[in-house]
């Protein structure tokens, strides 16, 4: 589960993007929250980063990859080590993006793809859900 969902105030601008839908869910799941990015070592607040053909990249042209991926990574461990099977997580983020991410100029634009975290769930056959998915909206 994405923490800044569950109002955990940890993404890249230091606040949360917690969901009702997504806390409903505590009557009939154990949630977990991770956040890919502080798992890595980034702190909270920190710079904004995109997807740029594969590579996280910060808006002053920092390659934050390897930092992405550690944090992946630790999300999976943690996954693996509390049995979970499915995940939700935060639209549109260059960690949790799971159908459509920022395309890496900072304009705006969104282009198909999957975050960083993403892409390792999805790899490893989780179930993914994003929270336009948990009521069948946009």
């Amino acid at each position: 589960m994405s923490a800044c969902l569950l109002g955990v105030a940890c993404r890249y601008d230091g606040t949360s993007a917690a969901d009702p839908r997504v806390a409903a869910l505590a009557g009939r799941f154990a949630l977990i929250p991770v956040c890919p990015e502080q798992l890595g070592g980034l702190p909270t607040p920190r710079p904004c980063v995109e997807l740029r053909r594969g590579q996280a990249v910060s808006r002053d042209g920092k390659d934050l990859t390897e930092v992405f991926a550690r944090g992946a990574e630790q999300a999976l461990l943690i996954a693996r080590r509390t049995g979970a099977r499915a995940a939700v997580l935060q639209s549109r983020s260059p960690s949790c993006g799971i159908d459509r991410v920022y395309d890496g100029t900072f304009s705006g634009i969104l282009v198909p793809g999957q975050g960083i975290l993403a892409g390792l769930l999805s790899r490893e056959g989780f179930a993914l859900c994003a929270t336009h998915e948990l009521d069948g909206g946009d």
